[in-house]
């Protein structure tokens, strides 16, 4: 027989697992509901509240466990959310830690139960090529190359690439292979990351 979607309440939503459905029976999709009182659960619709209340579970999760919690996104891609917390240590994240860690959030997720909409909880390392967007990365990020995109060109250019020498709450600076000393001002930054090569 074919196989039916099969939906199970996890971490506050409905997550989709495939299942076959039983002999002789056609393909049947469930939902299943639960009824949350207003004064028990106060759901956070903002991207920015829940990445903020994510990261306050997290930060002890990984901090008894001497990992950095490097980010933590809440984004919609192709019609589905995904809660994101990339995670790392010295010598690099292995998939093992990434399972301990996941499961620990996941348990303070039901608990907690703050995200309305469904999504999907991944936890993974930075990976290459991730951006800098918080004062920790640039502080991680000091004496070694970065890549830097603008918004609008600059000399008719618009990506530059160097090592980076210093930045504060308006400015990032570099210096170029050349030697050339260039600041940029945060505002018209589109992108700025490690550089890495293959």
């Amino acid at each position: 027989m074919g196989e039916g979607p099969l939906f199970v309440y996890r971490i506050g939503n409905f997550v989709p697992h495939t299942t076959k459905s039983p002999p002789g029976r056609a393909p049947v999709k469930r939902e299943y509901c639960f009824m949350i009182s207003e004064r028990d659960q106060v759901m956070l619709t903002r991207k920015e509240d829940i990445e903020r209340r994510t990261e306050e579970l997290l930060v002890p999760i990984v901090a008894a466990r001497q990992f950095e919690l490097v980010d933590v996104e809440f984004v919609k891609e192709g019609g589905t959310r995904y809660l994101r917390a990339y995670i790392d240590k010295e010598g690099g994240i292995a998939v093992d830690d990434c399972e301990v860690v996941s499961r620990a959030l996941s348990d303070l997720l039901d608990q907690e139960d703050y995200i309305a909409d469904s999504y999907i909880l991944e936890v993974s390392s930075p990976g290459l090529g991730r951006p800098l967007k918080k004062e920790k990365d640039f502080v991680r990020s000091m004496g070694k190359e970065v890549e830097i995109r603008l918004y609008r060109p600059r000399d008719h250019k618009k990506e530059f690439c160097g090592i980076l020498s210093g930045y504060d709450d308006g400015t990032v600076s570099i210096e170029t292979e050349e030697g050339e000393a260039l600041t940029f001002e945060k505002g018209e930054i589109a992108l700025i990351r490690l550089a890495f090569d293959f």
